[in-house]
């Protein structure tokens, strides 16, 4: 179906690609057809097919795959629900390792988390936060987290070495229910959640991570878990390409 005027042509081509994505014609994972082969279908250029692709590819709708070309996102949005996916029921059902392993599960996808556990010096922002000296050690849980193999998610929360060293929350595996849970038997069932929201282009290294386009976007947030008494527990920074999830609060 070729464009029409007097709309820009590549705005024209990504209303149409977008069509054929939602009507099926190119489904999740699918390989889109080459640049040159768009041109011809449309009847524009192939630079204005790459300027439309490249804008499909900003909201998340496409990806490249390198060697092959450019693919439908084979990932559904995922629905995050702030304070809802807290609860411990959410977090443990099926044996799940926390709210993202819920989550993932509950789209019928497989989740994954490459986690990383050590002792680091605070960062100034976070010691604040959790009520310690700037360097003070903190314990560090890095994860890098995927749905199906696609990452969707950078996690690195920093807890107390007073409440957590030498438990199960400093091993890589938390078990049912993950960190949230492990505070619980410890005490420190966290009861409050504030959760600050910032959307900014990604760093490089998550840009790698991520497999995102440098012009895409993240959401940046930090949240903060409280404890009974207003001990804060937990300081979580979380990256998460904006295209790929919708964030819920209620």
């Amino acid at each position: 179906m070729p464009v029409e005027k007097p709309r820009s042509e590549y705005r024209q081509v990504v209303a149409l690609l977008r069509a054929a994505i939602a009507d099926g014609e190119f489904p999740p994972g699918a390989l889109l057809p080459a640049e040159p082969v768009l041109a011809e279908r449309f009847g524009v250029t192939r630079a204005t097919v790459n300027r439309a692709l490249a804008m499909l590819r900003t909201e998340g709708l496409v990806r490249p795959e390198r060697g092959r070309g450019t693919t439908v996102n084979e990932l559904p949005i995922i629905r995050r629900e702030s304070a809802g996916r807290q609860a411990q029921g959410v977090r443990e059902a099926e044996g799940s390792r926390g709210a993202f392993d819920a989550e993932i599960r509950g789209l019928g996808l497989v989740p994954e988390a490459v986690v990383s556990v050590a002792e680091v010096a605070a960062p100034a922002e976070v010691a604040l936060l959790l009520g310690v000296e700037a360097g003070e050690p903190v314990l560090a849980r890095v994860r890098e987290m995927s749905a199906d193999g696609v990452p969707v998610q950078l996690a690195t929360s920093y807890l107390p070495l007073g409440i957590v060293g030498g438990t199960r929350i400093a091993e890589v595996d938390t078990g049912p229910g993950g960190t949230y849970s492990r505070l619980g038997e410890l005490g420190y069932a966290p009861v409050e959640f504030t959760e600050t929201v910032r959307v900014r282009t990604p760093a490089e290294d998550e840009v790698v991570a991520l497999r995102m386009d440098e012009d895409q976007r993240v959401f940046a947030i930090t949240r903060v878990a409280v404890a009974e008494g207003g001990r804060v527990v937990e300081v979580n920074r979380i990256v998460a390409p904006a295209h790929q999830w919708e964030l819920v609060f209620s």
